[in-house]
């Protein structure tokens, strides 16, 4: 679709005269280039151009500063609401005023920043043509008056913050109760724990950012003490050797890959990084893939990689602080010894450098559903394989900071990701359904799955293709265009604003309050919370600094398996009633058939063509699962049906042709051959559910063999009782 009717198919038609007039622009192009361009037109372009952006900037001004007014007012209608002591229900019918009010600044929210990056774009592309079509070259000129009025530049995020916590306040009717709470408190040991990972295209962003904050607050780390959120920035160093070995473990999955980073959190003027180590383990081994991290101070990095500095004094004071266990000095003390001698050993280096800016959705203390969406995604070349000493002797290069989009950069060095990371972190008790939004949202317009995406895996393939053998999966999924129709009933829609309803509200809170002056002491001292603050809470191990020293374990993707390698909510792509159509009587009565968790993330190598036409690559893709899998399942089930009837067969002989003690023998023998029949079925039917979804396993059953060996010894030992009783 051609970027003019694209424009005319997405305005807001509330704001249409305020759009670039890119139609009126191109035309004017055209017509004059046809006649023959000339100065003339070139200085009348620029007028129409200046006077467009200045329109533009204006519009984008204004409304921006409607945006905050309405924050601000709709505020101070809160704490009026919470500062009244009125009954519950007049507070709860207010708020839902409010709520109203914050739903239709939401709406205008996300439609400001669709015209901003619509409008940009149109100045863009409209400089492009007249370069191309006109003997005057304008963009170097237009850029700086573009820097000079940068309505593009606008951050809704503050927007966002504000929105958040009006919501947060709005939700508990009134109060911020979670305001108290522990992040990472409500997770017990009867959960199932899912995480996934989804690409979304940057047209989808601000609207996936106001959809999930309706439902969740935005989560600030702060440390103690500070004033302001803290830099979302998120940077990280990957290390491995020249041969990219941890790349081709990783991507292989090999059993005991490792992958090692340093990492920080805001500014480069960070002083504590953090060392991590990823080891990945195979389903087969009964062990959980882990991440482990301590924190070392900036200026000692090189030193401990260099081998000439060590924690002790570090474990000894943190000792004699009495901070940590004894247990967590042992395992910060292994784990220090364990990562340096790898990097010496394996011969590893600063190879890639991932930088994102992170936004985290959370209710503090319910660890139910947590998101976090990464954007602005950009890997960096650390390497000095070529020859060229970006990192050089340092653990990271040093002439870049967190100063995204990285323009000093050569192309060659830095790939910057198309789409913004969404993950998707689920925490429900057994047999309870996620909630309604979160499998919405994910079958909605606004994401594309691709579990277990990996920032290292991705920024190493592109930036050191030459030098990989193996491609990741989601390399077929790059080359085509993500977004999809919306989806009705998920994302942003205009709403009316309620204003009208605010008229009443201040009256009728200073009538109420008056009315409830004689009330009982208890109900008039009823007070709220006047101090509204976003979810303010410190992550432990990222941005604390009280977890100096600190080795925190705990399965990849932050919570506990299965991770990204199954797909979300084991892959409900349909309503309850699909699946009750789908579930069978025997699935019904089926012990085995428990809820399971499809598997995408089996492996297959497949050929790829690289740039310089080498067919020398291979991609990791979801393997399919081969009909002799299913026949091996189906051979089992019938060396099943041959036992049961063998031992039916000896059960009827003895029934018909034997005396009193070889009829009761008989009966039990009957019953064990049925029993075994019904056994062989329902297992069967298990393993072909479960290899249709292509699980991992294990796919043996304990408990079956073993009741069944113990009731053929009772049944054996019976009929040698019977029979030496009667004889």
């Amino acid at each position: 679709m051609k970027f003019g009717q694209q424009l005319r198919d997405a305005l807001f038609t509330d704001w249409k005269f305020y759009y670039v007039d890119y139609a009126g622009l191109k035309r004017f192009l055209y017509e004059r280039t046809d006649k023959g361009y000339t100065a003339d037109d070139e200085a009348e372009f620029v007028k129409l151009l200046d006077s467009e952006l200045e329109k533009v900037n204006n519009f984008q001004q204004t409304k921006s500063s409607e945006m905050k007014r309405r924050i601000e007012y709709c505020e101070k209608q809160v704490d009026l609401i919470t500062q009244n002591p009125a009954p519950d229900d007049a507070k709860r019918e207010q708020l839902d005023v409010i709520e109203r009010e914050i739903d239709a600044v939401i709406s205008e929210v996300y439609e400001l920043a669709k015209f901003t990056r619509l409008n940009f774009t149109a100045f863009i592309k409209i400089v492009k043509k007249h370069d191309k079509n006109a003997p005057f070259i304008l963009k170097p000129v237009f850029a700086e008056r573009l820097n000079s009025r940068p309505f593009f530049k606008e951050n809704f995020d503050e927007l966002l913050l504000e929105l958040s916590r009006l919501y947060n306040i709005v939700r508990n009717g009134g109060v911020d109760v979670d305001g108290s709470k522990d992040p990472q408190s409500g997770n017990g040991q009867n959960f199932v724990r899912q995480t996934t990972k989804y690409w979304v295209h940057p047209d989808n962003v601000m609207e996936l950012k106001l959809y999930i904050l309706k439902y969740l607050p935005v989560l600030i780390y702060r440390t103690k003490g500070a004033t302001r959120p803290p830099n979302p920035a998120i940077t990280s160093i990957y290390f491995d050797n020249e041969a990219l070995d941890l790349y081709e473990g990783r991507i292989e999955k090999s059993e005991g890959a490792e992958a090692i980073r340093l990492r920080w959190y805001g500014d480069m003027d960070s002083s504590e990084i953090f060392v991590e180590r990823k080891t990945h383990h195979e389903d087969w081994t009964g062990e959980k893939s882990v991440k482990e991290r301590f924190s070392i101070k900036e200026k000692h990095v090189n030193d401990y990689l260099a081998g000439t500095y060590t924690l002790d004094a570090k474990i000894e004071r943190l000792r004699e602080e009495g901070k940590k266990s004894e247990q967590d000095l042992r395992d910060m003390e292994t784990l220090s010894r364990e990562v340096l001698d790898s990097v010496r050993t394996k011969g590893l280096g600063p190879v890639v450098r991932s930088f994102y800016n992170r936004t985290a959705f959370q209710i503090p203390g319910d660890a139910r559903v947590r998101i976090s969406l990464d954007t602005e995604l950009t890997m960096v070349r650390e390497d000095s394989f070529d020859g060229k000493p970006r990192a050089g002797s340092n653990w990271r290069r040093t002439d870049i900071g967190v100063d995204y989009p990285f323009s000093q950069l050569p192309e060659q060095d830095v790939c910057r990701f198309p789409y913004a990371i969404l993950e998707v972190k689920l925490q429900t008790q057994s047999g309870v359904e996620p909630p309604q939004w979160v499998l919405d949202l994910i079958d909605s317009h606004l994401v594309e799955a691709v579990p277990k995406f990996s920032k290292f895996i991705h920024g190493t393939s592109v930036l050191l293709e030459d030098r990989v053998d193996v491609l990741p999966f989601w390399f077929s999924q790059m080359d085509r265009d993500i977004r999809k129709p919306p989806t009705k009933g998920v994302g942003v829609s205009r709403a009316n604003s309620p204003r009208g309803s605010f008229v009443a509200i201040e009256n009728a809170a200073r009538h109420r309050a008056g009315r409830v002056e004689s009330a009982t002491p208890s109900q008039s001292s009823l007070q709220y919370q006047n101090d509204i603050e976003v979810v303010v809470e410190s992550e432990p191990g990222e941005h604390s600094s009280q977890n100096e020293g600190t080795v925190t374990q705990y399965p990849q993707g932050y919570d506990a398996a299965p991770t990204e390698e199954t797909a979300l909510l084991g892959g409900r792509r349909h309503g309850a009633g699909d699946d009750r159509a789908a579930a069978s009587w025997l699935h019904r009565i089926n012990p085995f058939a428990k809820p399971t968790v499809p598997r995408d993330q089996q492996r297959q190598r497949v050929t790829f063509t690289s740039r310089d036409g080498r067919p020398d690559k291979r991609i990791a893709v979801p393997v399919r699962v081969e009909p002799k899998v299913f026949f091996a399942n189906e051979r089992t089930f019938l060396s099943w049906l041959n036992f049961a009837i063998v031992l039916g067969s000896l059960a009827l002989g003895l029934l018909n042709f034997g005396d009193r003690t070889g009829k009761i023998a008989g009966a039990a023998f009957t019953v064990i051959a049925m029993f075994v029949m019904v056994y062989a079925l329902m297992l069967f039917q298990w393993r072909a559910e479960r290899i249709r979804r292509r699980e991992a396993g294990p796919y043996d059953d304990r408990v079956g063999p073993t009741i069944l060996v113990v009731v053929l010894i009772s049944a054996v030992v019976l009929n040698f009782y019977l029979k030496i009783v009667s004889g």
